[in-house]
């Protein structure tokens, strides 16, 4: 699966936009993933759903501490979408946590769709990007293209580590801006809250938190792209965060993404500790 927006084709796993795709590997952590001392691994299953039709499953391993973390996973089409782009991919994110920030270190992402293969690889130092690799390279952009700058990779995390917010209490978790960088898209999520309480979802039942996100592109990108000004000028972005045991970090458990072709799911099947 592509994790930039560079294809607007409808057999995309996630619904063929930057934050779509993005918003695939946000569900990769599972919600009891802490004790307060001591880091736990845990494996949890996804599904994403469109028009209640499964299009792409996901698995991942987390191993969550009160100060680092280390996610990876497996991300494939299911169903009628593999007769239209049979997708395949796997990723790795590490960092770690300060008081109030989640804090990158290496990401990687390599995956397949028909015949093409591609890889994408950054790292993270001084709170930047330090490395950026992408295999094949990227092509060159026309002139409308908005371009990098280097104020716009500082303090970004990559699209893994985005799904981990560090914040004091249940109700700070939505006032926030996420920033995002892929190797390509810079983007912004600007979370506002909607409300906090009990919510039972099968695999959580528990304290969360919804946010509404307001997606922001910030360079890296066509303006005239339609999935892009959809996301940006009309869609509906709601996401429900809950608590990683007691480490003041919050992970998303359910989002819903508007896009041009319908509104996406994405939603835990199963978590279960594996040590």
């Amino acid at each position: 699966m592509s994790f930039t927006h560079r294809s607007s084709q409808p057999g995309r796993i996630c619904a063929a936009s930057a934050l779509a795709a993005l918003a695939c590997v946000w569900l990769a952590v599972p919600v009891h993933a802490a004790a307060k001392q001591q880091p736990r691994a845990f494996k949890a299953d996804y599904a994403v759903t469109i028009y209640g039709l499964t299009v792409a499953r996901s698995q991942f391993t987390s191993r969550i501490s009160p100060d680092s973390f280390k996610l990876e996973g497996a991300i494939s089409s299911a169903g009628l979408a593999v007769i239209f782009d049979n997708t395949r991919a796997s990723t790795v994110a590490t960092g770690r946590f300060s008081k109030d920030a989640t804090l990158p270190d290496d990401y990687s992402v390599s995956y397949t769709f028909g015949k093409k293969m591609k890889r994408t690889t950054l790292a993270f130092a001084d709170g930047k990007v330090s490395k950026v690799i992408n295999v094949p390279p990227l092509q060159k952009r026309g002139k409308d293209w908005v371009p990098l700058d280097g104020k716009d990779l500082v303090a970004v995390t990559d699209p893994i580590s985005a799904v981990l917010v560090r914040a004091p209490s249940l109700g700070q978790v939505c006032r926030r801006t996420i920033k995002v960088f892929d190797g390509e898209l810079r983007a912004d999520l600007r979370l506002s809250p909607v409300g906090t309480g009990p919510v039972d979802m099968g695999v959580y039942k528990g304290d969360a938190a919804e946010c509404s996100g307001k997606f922001v592109p910030v360079a890296g990108y066509r303006p005239g792209n339609k999935s892009i000004r959809y996301l940006r000028d009309r869609s509906d972005i709601r996401i429900t965060f809950a608590p990683l045991g007691e480490t003041g970090v919050y992970a998303p458990i359910h989002a819903t993404v508007g896009t041009q072709i319908g509104t996406v799911t994405f939603r835990a099947r199963q978590i279960e500790a594996i040590e």
